[in-house]
């Protein structure tokens, strides 16, 4: 099993970009799918969660600018970021709790990161 995030780049800022978290091999349930972020010299920190009823949460610091939506037919995460600021600049991972097979219960997976710089 493997959670793959791509979508990071450089962009300057106002402008917005779309990270995709793919989660690919055998799976039983995806429950929470979150995102994260990590900037140099800083605390990872929680970006964004969306549990498998859809419901959201989001750091006060992303609010109105960032939306986290799933595809469940196609095991995907998504993150819309729009309105980025240079303070958004972090490496950003994917994370999801699965269940590989029912009956095995959840753990907690991560995926690769990957960069998303916005210049000033």
């Amino acid at each position: 099993v493997q959670l793959q995030a791509s979508g990071g780049g450089l962009v300057q800022a106002g402008g917005s970009l779309r990270l995709s978290c793919a989660v690919t091999g055998s799976i039983g349930r995806i429950k929470s799918m979150n995102w994260y972020r990590q900037a140099p010299g800083k605390q990872r920190e929680l970006v964004a969660t969306i549990t498998n009823g859809d419901r959201t949460n989001y750091a006060d610091s992303v609010k109105g600018r960032f939306t986290i939506s799933r595809d469940n037919a196609k095991n995907t995460l998504y993150l819309q970021m729009n309105s980025l600021k240079p303070e958004d600049t972090a490496v950003y991972h994917c994370n999801a709790d699965l269940e590989l097979s029912r009956g095995w219960g959840f753990r907690n997976y991560w995926g690769q990161g990957t960069q998303v710089t916005v210049s000033s």
